[in-house]
Formats: C-alpha cells, sequence, structure tokens
C-alpha cells in the first residue's frame, strides 16, 4: 500500500524552516568571523571588497531576471525598487524609496573601494575577482534566471539575516578598522533598512505562493543553494587572502 504524500507545512511552520537557514549563513564563516572579531588584514579587507564587488553588480541582473519571469504586476511593482537601490536612480530622478537623489548600492560599493585604498578601476576591471567567486555568483544569476520566480524570490530569503550582520559588521569595522574613512561605511548602514524592507515583502510573496509540499521544497532548497553560494565565495575569498 502507498503512504499518502506528506501534507504541506503550516504557514508558520514553512516560515520556521526557512528562518532555520541562519545557521547555515555566511555570518558564521570563520572568515566573517575573523573579520568581525578585528583579525583581518589591510590585504584581507581589500580582496574581500574586491570580489564582493562582482557580487554587488550582479545583484540588479539576478532581480531582473525575475523581473522578466513574474506574472505578477503586483509583485513587479515592489521588486523593482531593488534594482534602483542597486543600480541608482537615474541622474535627476528621485529614489522611489526616499524622494532623494540615491547613488544606489553598487555606488556605495565603489566608495568602500576607495575608502580601503582600492582605485575604482581595480574593482570595475575585476583584476581581482578570484575564479570561484565568479563561478558562485555566476550561478547565483543563472539560477534566477532558469528556475521557477518563486524559488529565485525565495533564494533572496538570506536578506531575512542580514541585518544582523550588518550591524555587526558596522559595528567592527568603526571599532577595528580605523583606517577606512567611515564615509565608506554608507552601503552597510543602508542595507540596515533596506534588507528588512526587502526581506519582509520576499517572505510575503513566499509564503503566499508555496502551499504545497512541492513548492515548498523548492522554496526551501532555493534557500539552501544561496547559503551555499555565499559560503562558497567566502571560501575562495579565505583561501587566497586568509591569515595575510
Amino acid at each position: 500500500m502507498t503512504a499518502a504524500p506528506a501534507p504541506a507545512l503550516a504557514p508558520d511552520d514553512f516560515e520556521e524552516a526557512l528562518r532555520a537557514h541562519a545557521k547555515h549563513y555566511h555570518s558564521q564563516h570563520p572568515f566573517h568571523q575573523r573579520m568581525n572579531a578585528g583579525g583581518s588584514s589591510r590585504e584581507e579587507i581589500r580582496g574581500w571588497v574586491a570580489n564582493r564587488f562582482y557580487y554587488q553588480v550582479n545583484i540588479p541582473r539576478k532581480d531582473g531576471a525575475i523581473l522578466s519571469s513574474c506574472p505578477d504586476r503586483d509583485v513587479r511593482r515592489r521588486w523593482v525598487q531593488r534594482v534602483i537601490d542597486h543600480d541608482g536612480a537615474t541622474e535627476g530622478a528621485l529614489s522611489m524609496a526616499s524622494g532623494s537623489a540615491s547613488a544606489g548600492g553598487i555606488e556605495s560599493w565603489l566608495r568602500l573601494g576607495e575608502a580601503v585604498g582600492l582605485a575604482r578601476e581595480e574593482l570595475e576591471d575585476e583584476r581581482h575577482l578570484l575564479p570561484g567567486v565568479r563561478f558562485a555568483v555566476d550561478a547565483y544569476v543563472t539560477f534566477a534566471r532558469t528556475r521557477p520566480w518563486v524559488e529565485a524570490v525565495a533564494s533572496s530569503l538570506t536578506e531575512l539575516f542580514a541585518p544582523d550582520l550588518m550591524a555587526e559588521r558596522l559595528a567592527a569595522f568603526e571599532r577595528h578598522y580605523t583606517w577606512i574613512d567611515p564615509d565608506g561605511l554608507a552601503y552597510f548602514r543602508s542595507r540596515l533598512t533596506q534588507a528588512p524592507r526587502d526581506s519582509e515583502h520576499g517572505l510575503e510573496v513566499v509564503r503566499a505562493h508555496c502551499t504545497t509540499p512541492e513548492t515548498q521544497a523548492g522554496a526551501l532548497a532555493a534557500l539552501s543553494f544561496k547559503c551555499d553560494v555565499l559560503w562558497s565565495m567566502l571560501d575562495a575569498i579565505d583561501r587566497a587572502y586568509g591569515g595575510r
């Protein structure tokens, strides 16, 4: 006699399963643990900033892929703010979120690079980009382009865990790395408010659309994949720069 398939999780239980991925978030990686404890060298910080920039410039491409696949107009109207947050408003335009001119997250990361002693060209021409980081980020963009749009949304839910990491990182940089110009830390400050907003919307979408065992399993696997992407990036950076 064939056993009956397992039922879908109740919405709150499903959310709890999503949030349980916090233990696999890259905040637990030895690289982040060391950096936040003040144990990273200047070269290590610069290597991380240069490589993380490749992730930053690909976030709008990932979000653009979600927008192109999403059939829900209301979701698209809200999701497009993510692209603006990272690419910045066009010259003379106003940020939809704040009503003021916005340079965007990519520009803020370039300024972080300058604050740690990297020329913009060093980030933009990818001279420091590690193969492992490129591979992980490209895999994430491909995932967003090829998987069902709700799974791509679910993969973004690492943002549930981001505010705590951003707050810890900001405090660590201000305390331990005083050689970094504080003006260069604006990206971290902006994500303290953007990440909770984004994760709230992403969670709302996933809870609404993942109501069967199959769709819930897909969402959980997508979030696990994203955690692996972020962890793999730090593995590559740690091997290249750790302890220098």
